[in-house]
């Protein structure tokens, strides 16, 4: 019994890491005034015909704050990463020289700061419902071991673990979003 309580306690450890996880990737990909390559990752281009994220067709280099570089592996792919960006609608106008994509990043405005942290906000309290929920259902399973045989007191005590895991993992998205705030803040 105590066995498969510890099973619970690495799964719901497991999932709470992965929400966290998600939102740090996912807030990597909004665009704070500075040059991000992480920005063309949910971008997909027809690479013969199958739809490819940018990065795994392209290197993208980023010789300043402000500019990126998008260099096709292969020539014939320029058109439609441009066109690929110009669809994905992320704010930016790329420039096609024939051998590279320029994309100059053009500062952003203070609405669109506040919106951005709005925006970071809502995946954040996303990011700690979904760690409330694995607490909710290591509860629930180990309210159920509780009734196959596992005493009280050890249910209780692998409760507080759950606990003290939520807490923990809610502490850490509270200080990734304050990060990616101040980052979108700073002008």
């Amino acid at each position: 019994m105590i066995e498969k309580a510890k099973a619970v306690i690495e799964a719901v450890k497991e999932k709470m890491q992965g929400s966290v996880t998600y939102l740090d990737e996912d807030l990597k990909t909004y665009r704070a005034g500075k040059a991000n390559p992480a920005v063309f990752n949910s971008v997909v281009v027809n690479y013969y015909g199958t739809m490819t994220p940018i990065p795994q067709v392209a290197s993208i280099a980023t010789p300043d704050a402000r500019t990126m570089l998008i260099q096709p592996w292969d020539r014939n792919l320029l058109r439609p990463v441009e066109k690929a960006i110009m669809d994905a609608n992320l704010g930016f106008t790329p420039q096609n020289n024939g051998e590279v994509i320029r994309i100059n990043i053009p500062a952003i405005t203070e609405e669109r700061r506040k919106e951005l942290v709005k925006k970071a906000r809502a995946a954040g309290e996303n990011a700690k419902v979904a760690v409330r929920n694995a607490r909710r259902d290591a509860i629930e399973s180990l309210k159920k071991l509780q009734k196959e045989g596992l005493p009280e007191d050890t249910e209780k005590d692998f409760e507080s673990e759950v606990q003290k895991l939520t807490d923990n993992f809610s502490k850490k998205v509270e200080e990734i979003l304050a990060a990616k705030e101040k980052e979108i803040m700073t002008v």
